[in-house]
């Protein structure tokens, strides 16, 4: 496999024709004696990743040559529909295809992360060993490559999305996910978003260098940005070094984080409801602008595809249960429940999700009940009345003046960046 990056600061960025030759050139040298490849994707709620354009590419490089097994990453995710995925990978891509992962069932343990090194990378806030789960597939020594795909950008959990994250998270299972998001959700939120080298992502380069050497695995890495709905490709990384991710995370770094002058008194996201059906997912519209708005501030967010909190059943009956009531009262919580300390991913996506009473969140919905949405410790507004007040038809991405006066701060989407005070990107 030939390593191969490519930049392109255009506003249009990379060309399909430059983006298909390079993916073409990173297997030739043992493109003909494939006989069996995996693909491994993200899910529908990367849309702007490039990925499904990507793996359209590579299905229709590949299909005649060689089977081609499509699995994406979902993580706690559901699985996508068949609507939506020939809105991402295009109707011609059958969706008979699709493999779901199941991260409670389809794993298999292949290591451990030692409790000893836990504590150390976390500054002894977390001492527990971390169970390595992989898809059993990943395993499966007839397929010839593994193509795993996908967007590095600021994220929650780990700092900077991709690379082994995709694997271990994307494709892994109950341990990782639940440990990782908790170890992450303990270090802090501000201390992790939008870096590398974080505690999450120590684990997931342990397991890397301890347990997955023998895979026949490449990654194929982006770096996107989305103006008026249009997806570009800044970045393309492709090989297996963790060196590729790097550069990868520093075009990311350029991209997809806006340091602000002033801290935000009100913040209005937009939510695509195609995108985002839950609060698990919608809740990038808290954890990426937190860091930019005021103490005392407001965050509204428009959201009309949401309809539950959770991804499935049982992680929507937990945060129905508990609620987004802040850091340090979810921490006691865990402490104090065992069906949280058995679901510690949903844990921390309670404390992801939580202002620490420091701003407001309102969540402007039409599917869920005044009574559901204050239940889970947010307030609620009718969407007919809020996108009255914010027309998301009428909004620039950036700070706006409405007519009455009120300046307010808009994101189209938040999935695509991180908004910080400088001050508080330590």
């Amino acid at each position: 496999m030939k390593e191969i990056i490519i930049k392109e600061d255009k506003e249009i960025g990379i060309s399909d024709e430059e983006l298909l030759k390079a993916l073409e050139q990173a297997i030739c040298e043992k493109k003909m004696q494939l006989k069996k490849v995996l693909l491994l994707p993200p899910d529908f709620t990367r849309m702007h990743s490039g990925a499904g354009k990507i793996t359209n590419m590579y299905y229709n490089m590949l299909k005649k040559i060689c089977q081609v097994d499509i699995m994406p990453a979902l993580g706690t995710h559901e699985a996508m529909s068949k609507s939506e995925w020939e809105d991402f990978f295009g109707e011609y891509i059958p969706f008979s295809c699709m493999v779901v992962h199941n991260w409670r069932n389809d794993v298999v343990k292949i290591g451990e992360v030692p409790g000893d090194y836990v504590s150390f990378i976390s500054e002894g806030l977390v001492e527990e060993a971390i169970d390595v789960e992989v898809n059993k597939r990943l395993l499966d020594k007839t397929y010839d490559l593994i193509i795993s795909i996908g967007q590095v950008v600021p994220h929650e959990v780990v700092g900077m999305a991709n690379y082994s994250k995709n694997i271990f998270v994307g494709c892994g299972g109950s341990s990782m996910i639940n440990k990782s998001h908790m170890l992450g959700a303990f270090y802090g939120l501000e201390r992790i978003m939008g870096k590398d080298g974080t505690p999450v992502r120590k684990v997931f380069d342990y397991a890397e260098q301890h347990f997955i050497k023998d895979i026949p695995l490449m990654y194929v890495l982006t770096v996107t940005t989305a103006k008026q709905g249009k997806v570009s490709i800044h970045g393309l990384y492709i090989g297996r070094e963790r060196k590729l991710f790097e550069e990868a995370v520093k075009l990311s770094q350029e991209k997809n984080l806006t340091f602000v002058d002033r801290p935000f008194k009100k913040v209005i996201v937009y939510l695509d409801g195609k995108e985002f059906k839950s609060t698990w997912l919608g809740n990038k519209s808290v954890y990426r602008t937190r860091m930019a708005i005021a103490d005392g501030g407001e965050l509204i967010v428009l959201a009309p595809g949401v309809k539950k909190f959770g991804e499935d059943d049982k992680n929507d009956e937990l945060i129905r249960k508990y609620g987004y009531v802040g850091r340090e009262k979810v921490l006691e919580l865990v402490k104090q429940n065992d069906d949280l300390q058995g679901n510690l991913s949903v844990a921390a996506h309670l404390i992801h999700g939580s202002s620490d009473d420091r701003f407001s969140i309102t969540y402007a919905v039409e599917k869920l009940t005044k009574e559901e949405v204050e239940g889970v410790n947010y307030k609620y507004m009718p969407l007919k009345e809020a996108q009255k007040m914010y027309n998301p038809e009428k909004l620039k991405d950036g700070f706006n003046i409405l007519e009455n006066g009120e300046e307010i701060f808009y994101i189209s989407n938040p999935a695509l960046g991180l908004w910080a005070d400088r001050s508080k990107f330590i």
